[in-house]
Formats: structure tokens, C-alpha cells, sequence
């Protein structure tokens, strides 16, 4: 089976490090935050090395533990906003083809992390000029991208759109706390001040404070969240902020606090309006996860 043809066609194509890059116009996006774009170009650059065994883990266990196995094997399959390709490295394995497509630099990190995946295309493009044309994938996914796009909804119905007629979608969006209490939330909204001072800073200090953060603020919480799971009291610890990252690399643990504290524009949302708006997309069949980090959700199409 031939690769999904592109539309229209790149207007350049670049030599990465490991894999040829194609190019399309994202300057005319509407539906895009320069600056958000710019932080993840710069944030993938720093984290820019994930092992295998990483990337297994946390994918099969977190994020593609409500995909069937027929749905992504021998299928083609598009990952909107790859970053460096972590997981578009994990659906290669298992998918006939992947086009991976990310508006930033962080594309050049994924031509390198990617480099031995001989099934995989790269394109840097955004979520409103896709270069493909509608209902041609068979699985579509964006993992902890679209809640960075200034019209989620649009931006999720543009993903959708690519899909065939029972394909399936898989999206990952920041959740608003809602399956949490009042004092997580509280948390939260402390911590979401800190993030809005800091995203605004220089990428040397921010990335400087962000690691700072990691190591004050995000370890002695897993380590809480540890020592209540070692003894038993699993249901305590799922009640520490950042029990998430229990067994997670320290690696994972500065890139998520980087991801979480140098971005400029980030929403969130509740379960229901998530499935509203995937609901509103053409997506039926829903079905959500009930393991962190939330909201994951997949849904099939009409």
C-alpha cells in the first residue's frame, strides 16, 4: 500500500539528522499560539533523548491502554503534534505507516529519534493545514497537544476529519480536576500563577527554574506518593499531587515540569466537556480511561 498522498504538497523538503523532513506553509495558521510553539520547539530541544524502554512503558501503560491492538496494526495512522516522536516511535512498531506532523523545531528532534523507523513520514505542519486529505487514516492521535491551541474544538474536529468512516481518534487533554477536591484544586491554581510568571521568561532562566522546580517541589511529593505505596495505602497516595510519576526517570519527571511550567497557553477541561466536544467532532463509542493522566480518551467515527 502506497503513503497517503499529500495535499497540497510540500513547498520544501529538508534533510534531518535521520529522516527527511517535508514542509508546508504555517505561517497563514490561524489556529495556532506563536509563542506555545516556540516553547516546545525549545523544550524539545533540551529533552531530546527518551529510551525505549521509556517510551514502552509509558505509552502501553498510560496512554494507549484503552487502544485495541487491531486497531493501529497494520493500519495508517497520523500523530498530530509528535514533538520529538516518542510515541509516534511506540505506534510505529505495531501501524502499517505513521505520518507524524508538528508545527516546530521540535520536528527535527523526531527526524532523529526516529531515524530507524522506515515506516515513518515527517512534515512540519499545524492542525489547521494538515496536508492530507479528509478520511483517508485509519487512526488518528494527539497526545497533550490540543489543549495548547487557542480552538480546541476546532482543532479536534480538524484531527477528526482525516479520519475514515470508523476510524478511530485517541486524545489526550489537561483535565480541569474534577474527579479531584477542593484543596487539589486549590494547588493548582497557586501553581498556575507560578506557571504564567515563568512561561514569560527567557528560555535560559525559565528552563533554569523549571528544573528547580522538579527538583523542590515535584520529587518530595513522589516521594511522598512512594513511601504511601510502599507500605499499602495505594488509595493515599493516588491522593498526592504527582503521584503520576511514582517509577517515573528523572529525565521524564524535569521534561513534564519544563512542559508544565514554561507554557504559555495551556487549557483544561472536564470530562464531559470533553466528550461533548468529541461528541460535536463526529466521534461515537466513547470511551474515557480511568487511569492518570487524565483526560485520555478514544472514540470512533461515524
Amino acid at each position: 500500500m502506497e503513503p497517503i498522498a499529500f495535499k497540497p504538497e510540500p513547498h520544501s523538503v529538508t534533510q534531518g539528522n535521520g529522516r527527511v523532513i517535508y514542509n508546508f506553509d504555517i505561517e497563514f495558521s490561524t489556529n495556532i499560539d506563536t509563542a506555545t510553539v516556540e516553547s516546545f520547539g525549545e523544550e524539545w530541544t533540551k529533552f531530546n533523548h527518551f529510551s525505549d524502554q521509556e517510551i514502552e512503558a509509558i505509552a502501553s501503560e498510560h496512554y494507549f491502554d484503552i487502544v485495541k491492538p487491531e486497531w493501529i496494526e497494520n493500519k495508517q495512522v497520523l500523530d498530530v503534534g509528535c514533538g520529538t516522536g516518542r510515541w509516534t516511535k511506540f505506534v510505529a512498531k505495531r501501524a502499517l505507516r505513521v505520518d507524524a506532523v508538528d508545527p516546530s523545531k521540535a520536528i527535527e528532534i523526531a527526524s532523529m529519534l526516529l531515524f530507524d523507523c522506515d515506516n515513518v513520514r515527517l512534515s512540519r505542519a499545524s492542525v489547521d493545514n494538515l496536508p492530507f486529505a479528509d478520511s483517508n487514516f485509519d487512526f488518528v492521535f494527539s497526545l497533550g497537544v490540543l489543549h495548547h491551541i487557542p480552538d480546541t474544538q476546532l482543532a479536534m474536529q480538524q484531527c477528526v476529519n482525516k479520519l475514515k468512516p470508523g476510524g478511530y481518534f485517541l486524545v489526550y487533554l489537561y483535565y480541569r480536576f474534577d474527579n479531584k477536591g477542593s484543596w487539589f484544586k486549590l494547588i493548582f491554581y497557586l501553581s498556575n500563577y507560578v506557571r504564567k510568571v515563568i512561561s514569560g521568561l527567557r528560555e535560559p532562566v525559565k528552563n533554569t527554574l523549571c528544573d528547580i522546580l522538579a527538583v523542590i517541589v515535584y520529587l518530595p511529593l513522589i516521594f511522598t506518593g512512594w513511601c504511601f505505596k510502599k507500605v499499602g495505602l495505594k488509595a493515599v497516595a493516588r491522593q498526592i499531587p504527582l503521584h503520576f510519576y511514582v517509577g517515573k526517570t528523572f529525565n521524564v519527571i524535569r521534561n513534564d515540569a519544563r512542559d508544565r511550567f514554561g507554557t504559555p497557553l495551556e487549557q483544561r477541561f472536564t470530562k464531559d466537556e470533553i466528550r461533548r466536544m468529541m461528541e460535536r467532532s463526529g466521534l461515537t463509542d466513547i470511551i474515557f480511561s480511568e487511569q492518570e493522566p487524565y483526560w485520555h480518551a478514544i472514540g470512533k467515527k461515524k
